[in-house]
């Protein structure tokens, strides 16, 4: 008996020791958790849109031609900053053509960092394959300048033509990137931060906010944010934390929050892609779908006359018209179907995406479909 006891006595102990432990043990996030940096910024942090009007030269005959009088304009004015002056009527150049030059500046970007810019065509260039941006200045919505882009463009893409006019493309070729091609010449300096500083969502929600709100509170350990709209946290900063803001970032950072969306089904019918969230409900409501397929065929029949008599061959068109409907049972949806039971209801009427559609419009419009319908 003695022996059957010394054991009881270790697990008691152990089973004691489990309980006083547990609530230091880390709990396991959940697996629709996602880190409060990955669907929110700071407030102030953001990048900053810039852009530039250039030449881009060295084309293969592919440039603007003389009807884009901007950018002969443009290639004059370049020409005269070199000290060389040439009437505009004289220029006649197709190796250069006027693009645009846009990038975002990011944010605690620094003075000699490098950015990527965008290059796209003003004029009628075919194509700015092979082509090399000259120095061009991008400047902000104030209009100071923040870059310099300058290198050659990378283009995925071409297009070749015959003299007869006929030819063959590929992609965009009129549009192209340069990877850091642009110097950023001067920083943009984020505003001091005070007392509060706010996290703003990505996708507003008041039920995320909340949530958002709830684990920066148990990260610090005390009531120092809250959710002022759908889309806002104001945190108090505490004033130890200050001195190292970063820090204290970093650690709102990592907050685990459960994002909430609204029920929505994004429709594109250009491309018949259908994305229902999981939120989604359907009333009860009895559903039939079925298409009516219209088949026309047309030939012609030759009548040929008679040897040796007066008459004409005549053709005579003849049309053959099928109908054929599908005969589709009606299949009842209860109320508070998931979009599991909407899906498989669906795949067992043998619908497809382009049918699916009009299932779809057909249920709000009927009112069955408690979500939003969002048409791309």
């Amino acid at each position: 008996m003695e022996r059957n006891r010394f054991p009881a006595k270790i697990s008691a102990a152990l089973l004691a020791l489990l309980l006083v432990a547990a609530p230091l043990l880390p709990l396991a996030p959940r697996a629709d958790a996602a880190r409060l940096k990955d669907i929110a910024n700071i407030g102030g942090t953001r990048a900053n849109p810039v852009i530039g009007y250039g030449l881009v030269v060295g084309l293969n005959g592919t440039g603007d031609t003389d009807t884009s009088a901007f950018t002969m304009q443009s290639v004059m004015s370049m020409l005269q900053k070199f000290g060389i002056s040439v009437p505009l009527a004289k220029i006649k150049t197709k190796n250069a053509a006027a693009v645009m030059i846009t990038g975002d500046l990011p944010a605690f970007s620094k003075q000699g960092w490098r950015m990527d810019v965008m290059i796209s065509s003003m004029g009628d260039a075919p194509s700015l394959e092979g082509g090399t941006l000259l120095m061009t200045p991008m400047m902000a919505a104030n209009g100071d300048v923040f870059a310099v882009a300058q290198g050659p463009v990378l283009v995925g893409g071409f297009a070749v033509s015959g003299a007869s006019g006929s030819g063959v493309q590929k992609n965009h070729p009129t549009v192209g990137r340069i990877p850091g091609g642009a110097v950023i010449e001067r920083e943009i300096v984020p505003p001091e931060p005070g007392e509060y500083v706010k996290v703003l969502l990505a996708s507003p929600d008041f039920a995320t906010a909340s949530r958002a709100a709830v684990a920066i509170n148990e990260k610090l350990g005390e009531q120092a944010a809250h959710a002022t709209d759908g889309n806002e946290i104001r945190v108090r900063v505490p004033a130890k934390d200050r001195p190292l803001l970063v820090d204290f970032l970093a650690r709102i950072g990592d907050c685990e929050v459960t994002p909430d969306t609204v029920a929505r089904v994004v429709v594109n019918e250009k491309t018949g892609t259908v994305v229902i969230g999981q939120n989604v409900r359907i009333s009860t409501v009895a559903l039939a779908h079925g298409s009516l397929n219209i088949v026309i065929k047309e030939k012609a029949e030759v009548s040929q006359p008679a040897p040796l008599s007066q008459g004409q061959t005549v053709v005579t068109p003849k049309t053959d018209v099928k109908v054929t409907e599908e005969k589709v049972k009606l299949a009842l949806v209860q109320k508070g179907a998931t979009i599991a039971d909407l899906v498989d209801g669906l795949n067992k009427l043998g619908v497809t995406p382009r049918d699916l559609i009009a299932i779809l419009q057909a249920l709000k419009e009927a009112g069955a479909l408690q979500a939003d319908l969002a048409l791309m």
